[in-house]
């Protein structure tokens, strides 16, 4: 999406929600990773990514967007902008943003090693891999075995 356009499409949002203009930059920030966008209040800053709009489409983005927007107005009025301030919670349930957005599709880890305890039949999902000679069952003691 071209620089224009997304600046467009933020303060056509921004006018529509908060009945206020956006004047300041809005970029797309291919390097992050767990967040679908941050604000920077310093350089007064919008950086949103480009993976939650490829992934999730153009509703998940647009509450993205208006989430981000939250902390963009807040922050001009110099009221509480963060996370924690009742100014932000209030705000975002007017503008029905969402407080944090989904977790990408491509993001999502499969569990890929599963053990069971010998003794209780506790079934536990793990990403990496255990010793089965130094860990032992959590709720009984019992030895695990993998389950393939």
């Amino acid at each position: 999406m071209e620089q224009e356009t997304l600046h467009e499409w933020v303060n056509t949002i921004s006018k529509e929600w908060f009945h206020k203009p956006f004047i300041h930059e809005v970029t797309m920030n291919h390097r992050l990773r767990t967040t679908g966008g941050r604000y920077l209040p310093s350089f007064k800053r919008i950086e949103l990514n480009p993976k939650y709009l490829s992934e999730l489409g153009e509703a998940e983005f647009e509450g993205i967007i208006k989430h981000e927007l939250c902390h963009y107005h807040l922050h001009i009025e110099g009221k509480g902008y963060q996370h924690r301030d009742k100014e932000f919670r209030d705000l975002l349930k007017k503008t029905n943003a969402p407080r944090f957005c989904a977790s990408l599709p491509s993001k999502q880890t499969l569990t890929l090693h599963e053990y069971k305890c010998e003794r209780c039949d506790a079934e536990f999902r793990r990403k990496r891999r255990v010793d089965l000679n130094k860990y032992r069952c959590g709720k009984c003691k019992g030895k695990l075995k993998k389950i393939e």
